[in-house]
């Protein structure tokens, strides 16, 4: 499989691409210092964008550049220009996440490759057939992607798959991750996430009491995912392109890790030694999963423990006096190397140990606190091994062979040929070659120059030297004739895409199209609700609302033929994570349910679906990510006749997108966001639960949470083989539902997720807040509303950009 399989790298500085490229990587992927999903990493430059994609081309490795977050009006020109620069000095991809923006590049750029971030959250066939009719080369799949689903895409899609194999996890499909944004404005769509996943949590239960054992625990951060030895298998069932995840990693994790990689690819899995597994342990940890494409689940998906790295094991304590321990060593220490202790009150002292150590033999340290014996002791750094890995960059590995033919004759000025690989080359001089007055050239003597090929990726293999007896040419003109032939060379392997020259003229007139929107009329301001059981339905007030999100598939004909007595929009709500079997359900569901309008989507693969077997509404909610004017405008273009815009926009970014396109924009009014949405159940630890076959029938599946440091619960459910987790406290724009209005919005939503008893009333108080009615009630019901509980205006007033 070597020929055919890309190993994709992560490069987050120049001395991680050199230590990607030189240990083996076939591709790399990186961020400029604009728009990239990394924002903390060192990223580069547009100058060290240029020199490393060099760099990387020189040695036949290709480059993408991350363009992956959401792009708000306000910077989709200088994202465009900025993909015309990478465009110019030949990045091979760009990694994108935000539809709108993807689009207009696909028109402006249709010679770049677009690859669909796992941002996108890409899980099954009608999804990524989605994208490769918008003119996505690549997708990257949803990290949770089960085997038998990647192999369906793989069946029905022609298009390149690529999938995580190693590092870091996050809990949450990507892009459907609002928790950083919720809590403290650090958007993960932005490239900020503040990583809450990797804090403690306790569990509670319905009554928010304490679940024993899970108090303070790390309860959403998942073990590094390690799939070394199941890459035969993924490749089998249609993976192109194995991608190493690290960008914020230092340069020698890189280096350690695509080298173990590349020695699999190129050999087999029998070729990975025990040191092996150790160095790929002892580089980083949070300890390992096989992922959740390989079933794991629960303990062995979740590291509940701790967040950080775990190095290895090192040994024991096996004696304590009053200021010293003994620890007898199952590892090798060195001086510097880093170790770690497990201490009684249950924290991690670390230290750089000051002494060499052999394994078998007992070494004493200082006491590093309270600390018993037979306590575990960890290596946490290995000095010998991040020496080994920088060796592996420091010198250049990639050399390719060249042939080099020179002819010498006198009177006719000298002429140099290379060839190399498909690169062929002449090179000449305006000096002629002269007879000899005292010394000849020799053979020996223009060998030497010309294959003074040093510090280039370049070796000499064949050479063939015509020299006329008594020529004479000066040595500065052979070396002259070598450095030139070694530039050429480089030039023809750095520009390996062959793109159409485009003119600053032709794209700005081409660019200027994109911004002459089609403004939509909106209708008049519409209240929708969505319900998730049919008990919430029977609560509705159905004389003071418009429309109703269905989010329950029994008895649904029940309720939609109730909404259609009293003539209102009946539209089935689905999903952010759908799977084939899953959408063929929603297909079913739909061709036996009469009445319904519409459909509420949000996963691509369900609008491909409902393009390809009814002629229903299709209104697009919030898992798609909504965020700009050119999003609203494409989605449009795809027959959607409403939209819910991203919960993390603010009013004037609302309004800009308003008074850009118009149409019927429905803003999120009521609700417990969603702020995370997992396929591994949070609560598998707490049951011991090895997958979740039982999900259906679990007492924990509704009313349990998960209690922060701040004493925040943030609610938990598990349906359809997934977990959603929501937000503290709910949305409440009562008191501001004015701006809301003035800001373009004419489609107000209330989300109804565990609520019951509350229903009938904030129904009714926004219907007739709306309306006109009752506005004195209003102030009532909001001061009662809020002694029972604190309110949030989301991003409304605030917004991710800052």
């Amino acid at each position: 499989m070597n020929n055919k399989i890309e190993l994709l790298a992560p490069v987050g500085s120049k001395e991680a691409l050199i230590a990607a490229v030189q240990n083996g990587a076939n591709a790399v992927y990186l961020g400029g210092k604009l728009f990239n999903a990394r924002h903390n990493a060192s990223n580069f430059d547009n100058d060290q964008l240029i020199e490393a994609i060099s760099y990387a081309h020189l040695r036949d490795v290709k480059a993408y550049v991350t363009v992956n977050i959401l792009i708000d009006d306000s910077e989709m020109d200088e994202a465009i220009e900025y993909v015309k620069f990478l465009y110019d000095i030949d990045v091979d991809a760009i990694i994108v996440q935000d539809l709108g923006f993807a689009s207009i590049i696909r028109e402006l750029l249709p010679d770049l490759d677009i690859h669909a971030s796992t941002q996108m959250t890409i899980n099954n066939s009608y999804g990524v057939k989605f994208l490769k009719d918008l003119g996505f080369t690549r997708v990257v799949l949803a990290r949770e992607t089960p085997l038998e689903e990647i192999k369906e895409i793989h069946k029905n899609v022609d298009i390149e798959l690529e999938t995580f194999v190693h590092g870091a996890l996050c809990m949450s499909y990507s892009g459907q991750c609002l928790m950083s944004s919720m809590i403290g404005g650090r958007s993960g769509n932005r490239g900020k996430c503040a990583q809450p996943c990797r804090m403690k949590y306790s569990v509670v239960d319905k009554h928010d009491n304490l679940i024993s054992g899970f108090d303070k625990v790390h309860m959403l951060s998942p073990k590094d995912l390690n799939s070394i030895e199941h890459l035969d298998i993924l490749y089998d069932n249609g993976i192109k392109s194995f991608k190493i995840e690290g960008r914020m990693k230092r340069a020698e994790y890189v280096a350690t890790i695509v080298r173990n990689y590349r020695n699999i690819i190129d050999n087999s899995v029998n070729a990975l030694t025990i040191n092996d597994k150790k160095d790929i342990r002892q580089i980083f940890n949070r300890d390992f999963t096989k992922g959740l494409t390989f079933n794991d689940f629960g303990k062995s998906f979740m590291s509940i423990e701790r967040p950080d790295n775990r190095g290895i094991y090192l040994g024991k304590v096996v004696r304590i006096d009053k200021h010293k321990v003994y620890i007898e060593l199952e590892e090798d220490i060195e001086q510097g190397d880093g170790i770690e202790f497990l201490l009684n009150n249950g924290n991690y002292k670390g230290l750089k140990s000051p002494i060499d150590g052999n394994k078998g033999s007992t070494i004493r340290l200082d006491k590093p606190g309270f600390i018993e014996e037979g306590s575990a002791v960890y290596k946490t750094s290995s000095l010998s091994l991040l020496k080994k890995a920088k060796k592996s960059y420091e010198n250049e590995t990639v050399k390719y062979p060249i042939d080099i033919s020179i002819d010498l004759a006198i009177n006719s000025k000298p002429l140099l040929k290379v060839k190399c690989k498909d690169k062929k080359i002449e090179v000449k001089t305006d000096n002629i070659v002269e007879k000899s007055k005292k010394v000849a050239l020799t053979k020996e003597k223009v060998f030497e120059q010309i294959s003074k090929l040093g510090d280039t990726v370049y070796y000499l293999d064949n050479v063939d030297i015509n020299l006329d007896d008594h020529a004479f040419l000066p040595i500065s003109v052979l070396n002259q004739l070598r450095r030139d032939a070694v530039e050429e060379l480089d030039i023809k392997f750095k520009n390996i895409n062959n793109r159409r020259i485009i003119s600053e003229i032709e794209f700005n007139k081409a660019k200027s199209n994109f911004y002459n929107f089609k403004k939509s009329i909106s209708s008049n301001n519409k209240l929708t609700v969505l319900v998730s059981t049919q008990e919430q339905f029977n609560m509705l007030d159905l004389d003071r609302l418009d429309r109703v999100y269905i989010g329950y598939y029994k008895n649904i004909q029940e309720t939609v033929d109730k909404l259609k007595k009293y003539d209102k929009e009946a539209y089935l709500w689905t999903d952010k994570i759908l799977y084939s079997k899953n959408l063929l359900f929603i297909r079913n569901i739909i061709e036996n349910t009469k009445g319904l309008d519409g459909i509420s989507v949000s996963n691509l693969g369900t609008l491909e679906l409902i393009h390809e077997s009814c002629d229903l509404k299709i209104h697009a909610d919030i898992g798609l990510n909504i965020f700009n004017s050119n999003t609203v405008e494409y989605l449009k273009k795809h027959n959607i006749e409403s939209i819910t815009l991203s919960p993390e926009l603010n009013l004037s970014q609302i309004r800009n997108i308003s008074n850009d396109v118009g149409g019927n924009l429905e803003g999120i009014v009521y609700g417990y966001l969603p702020v995370m949405t997992t396929k591994n159940c949070p609560l598998a630890v707490v049951k011991g639960c090895k997958n979740d076959d039982n999900c259906s029938n679990c007492n924990f599946a509704v009313g349990y949470g998960l209690k922060d440091r701040m004493n925040a619960i943030f609610g938990l459910e598990r349906r359809e083989g997934y977990s959603t987790i929501y937000n503290s406290v709910p949305l409440m724009l009562l008191d501001n539902l004015d701006s809301i209005i003035n800001s373009g919005i004419n489609m107000f939503r209330l989300d109804f997720i565990n609520e019951t008893k509350d229903i009938i009333q904030i129904q009714r108080v926004f219907y007739d807040c709306l309306n006109n009615m009752d506005i004195n009630s209003i102030k009532v019901f909001m001061d009662e509303f809020k002694k029972k509980r604190s309110i949030t205006n989301g991003h409304y007033f605030r917004g991710i950009l800052s």
